[in-house]
């Protein structure tokens, strides 16, 4: 016999426990006759306090919390009774009302107050309190969350997660059903967090054949972008058809169709790499091609600056410095080079040479450009220059309106000379925006360390511009001798140069420790110590905004992810007004970090925040990166994460007067002597280590991490355009 089933009936009071991944809710609800809130536990896509709920299914008890109704239908509909509109009304869900507003609105207008909201917003303005602009904003609302709550309930019923609903919402607007029925790949595209393979289920519930065409053109495309987020601007077609081949399961004949109409449509393009063929998306190609033209364009005439003599004892006397003898013959080289690449590791004086040329230009009032990838970069570069210094978004002026930089071809830079600094972390697509923006007459002066990680994006252009011999380099060698003393810099060098890192100090006090940890809890126990009292005891580090945890990966038990969740216990334990979404908790004082590009907000990947204000009512949080407060609804946290601890591929750029770097055993997929180097000199006073010897070890003997598929060099060299 089957179990009986039973209907229940009431309003939603409160909300324990909502995964919009999967739609896994447990609910309290008030039930007509009953004392007490009854648990509903079951699944659906969208859910909001003071709702009537319709559930069906039967009575159980767990063992760890007790009398449960387990449903298997589920419905929610909005509340018809004065007291669930109020609760309705007072959850947050529509800015512009909260519980005061809820009472007057419900007492005013009662059970007609949704038909005033959608259809008679001007009558809102006769409650005392609502002007024109709150009915207004009341209204917008409204109608938004309605969009999105159809939304919601037509992704969940193709299978797809609705945590990404006020993503899709913002990406396409009031047309996302029908661009997703259209073409049900758009969200594996255009949406960071939904993946192919969801998609793929979605097209085939919505009728697309295994084989078909546009199904075989978007696994093209999706094995391709899988590889530009592994830094790949092209793939071998061999491998692209046979990995495309193994995850949709389809014919080659097929896959060998689509690739052809894909060539013929130029979605992709097909060119060789040394003597083997390579297919590429259109962008990658088209960067890879342009960087090449216009910085040997660049290189052609004079430099726009008419003295080139070098008054060294004047330069030196001024800046209070002594140039080593590569500084002088790089300094040299930028005063007769239209392009020039200065690379070198920490301590050999980058910056100081930066400042010299800087020093010897502005007495000819020639017009100098400052930028770097990041804000962090950019700050510092402007700290150490004494001159305003911009990320590369904002020099070239990004336009969220066009979705394209107003700076280029036709509107370039006013500049005599640009100087790029952490150029190792630029990726292909955002150097030729920057390039298309630079006059021809101008000179490039690009800084970077070619021994740190490449670039996140596509493409490795520092490596490629050295190595190609087109460009002019000057590489910094000798070390400094206040940089000696530095056990940060004398042990980045050792690990670059395929040695041990000295773990012992030899003096008491040193800016280089190892601490051994040959468990992953242990380890855990030993950060956590550290971080939380070691450190701020002797050194006396803020462990909230001077110590950065820094991991090679955000997986495992003594990854970033798991760092996270026990720092902020520690640092910032979770407080009664909080928000949890995409699988953080926030309370105010919480680190922060965005992980990718916002160009409205004007906040970029890699930027550290903190949690200044949390509005439930209103659905709102606000975080503060360096002094600007910025707005973020609930629904866009999915492009933030706690930042206690982060990967060392998102410190690239950035400098922490302090870093704690756990490197294991169970990091090994990750582990090679870029990212120990990358991790070290992030840290600008302190660095501490700790886990296993043979960890270490094992990063300085990994000396050479996969060459990415680029054809940058290739262009240079062999001008075949």
């Amino acid at each position: 016999m089957g179990v009986h089933q039973e209907k229940l009936c009431g309003l939603l009071e409160k909300i324990i426990f909502h995964n919009m991944d999967n739609g896994y809710c447990i609910l309290k609800i008030k039930v007509k006759g009953h004392k007490d809130l009854l648990t509903v536990v079951g699944y659906a896509s969208t859910l909001s306090v003071g709702e009537y709920v319709e559930a069906t299914g039967s009575w159980i008890h767990d063992k760890n919390y007790g009398l449960q109704f387990k449903t298997t239908t589920l419905n929610l509909s909005p509340p018809t009774t004065l007291e669930g509109l109020e609760r309705y009304l007072s959850s947050g869900l529509i800015k512009g009302i909260g519980p005061v507003y809820a009472k007057k609105l419900v007492y005013a207008f009662g059970e007609n107050i949704f038909d005033v909201i959608e259809k008679n917003p001007e009558a809102l303005t006769t409650i005392e309190g609502i002007g024109s602009y709150r009915a207004q904003r009341i209204t917008q609302s409204w109608e938004v969350q309605k969009a999105i709550r159809r939304l919601m309930i037509f992704l969940h019923q193709y299978g797809i997660s609705t945590s990404k609903a006020v993503r899709i919402y913002k990406t396409f607007g009031d047309q996302a059903i029908d661009e997703i029925i259209q073409d049900p790949y758009c969200l594996a595209r255009e949406i960071r967090g939904i993946g192919f393979v969801s998609a793929d289920h979605m097209a085939q519930n919505l009728g697309l054949e295994k084989s078909s065409l546009k199904r075989a053109c978007a696994g093209l495309s999706h094995v391709l972008l899988t590889h530009l987020e592994k830094g790949h601007c092209a793939l071998p077609q061999d491998i692209l058809l046979q990995e495309t081949e193994k995850l949709l399961e389809i014919p080659s004949d097929v896959l060998y169709t689509a690739l052809e109409k894909e060539i013929l449509e130029q979605h992709l393009i097909q060119d060789v790499i040394g003597e083997r063929l390579f297919v590429f998306l259109r962008h990658s190609y088209y960067a890879e091609k342009g960087i090449a033209q216009h910085l040997l364009s660049q290189l052609q005439g004079d430099v726009p600056w008419k003295e080139r003599d070098i008054h060294l004892e004047r330069i030196e006397k001024k800046l209070q410095i002594h140039l080593s003898a590569s500084q002088r013959d790089a300094l040299q080289k930028a005063l007769v080079s239209k392009v020039l690449v200065i690379t070198g590791g920490p301590g050999v004086g980058k910056t100081t040479l930066v400042r010299s040329i800087i020093e010897i230009l502005k007495s000819q009032h020639i017009i100098i450009g400052l930028c770097a990838p990041t804000g962090r970069a950019a700050k510092r570069l402007s700290e150490t220059t004494h001159l305003e210094a911009k990320t590369i978004h904002r020099l070239i002026d990004f336009s969220v309106h066009d979705q394209g930089f107003r700076k280029g071809p036709d509107h370039q830079l006013s500049l005599d000379l640009l100087i790029v600094d952490e150029v190792s972390m630029v990726d292909v697509s955002l150097f030729y925006a920057l390039l298309k923006a630079l006059p021809q007459k101008s000179a490039l002066i690009l800084v970077g360390d070619s021994d740190q990680l490449p670039s996140m994006g596509p493409g490795q252009v520092l490596k490629d511009l050295i190595d190609s011999n087109q460009i002019p380099v000057a590489s910094l060698t000798e070390i400094f001798r206040q940089a000696q003393e530095s056990q940060i810099i004398t042990n980045a060098h050792r690990i670059n140069q395929g040695h041990m890192p000295h773990l012992h100090p030899s003096a008491e006090l040193s800016d280089f420790y190892y601490v051994q940890a040959d468990q992953p809890e242990d380890a855990l126990q030993k950060i956590l110590e550290i971080v939380g009292k070691r450190i701020p005891k002797r050194f006396g580090f803020d462990p909230m905004k001077d110590i950065q945890v820094l991991c090679p990966m955000n997986r495992g038990a003594i990854g970033a992810h798991a760092l996270n969740k026990a720092l902020q216990e520690l640092l910032n334990p979770v407080q009664d007004m909080k928000v949890e979404r995409f699988g953080f908790i926030y309370s105010v004082g919480d680190k922060v970090m965005q992980t990718q590009n916002d160009y409205d907000k004007e906040v970029y990947n890699g930027d550290i925040g903190y949690v200044q204000e949390i509005h439930l009512e209103d659905n709102e949080i606000i975080l503060n990166f360096d002094g600007r407060p910025i707005v973020y609804d609930f629904g866009e946290l999915d492009q933030v994460c706690l930042a206690y601890a982060i990967t060392i591929h998102k410190a690239q750029g950035s400098e922490y007067p302090c870093i704690v770097l756990p490197i294991m055993m169970q990091h090994y997929p990750m582990l090679s002597r870029k990212l120990l180097y990358t991790g070290i000199t992030r840290g600008k006073n302190l660095v501490v280590l700790v886990g296993q010897k043979k960890a270490i070890a094992s990063c300085v003997q990994e000396e050479q991490t996969q060459d990415r598929y680029t054809k940058l060099k290739q262009w240079l060299i062999n001008r075949n355009f």
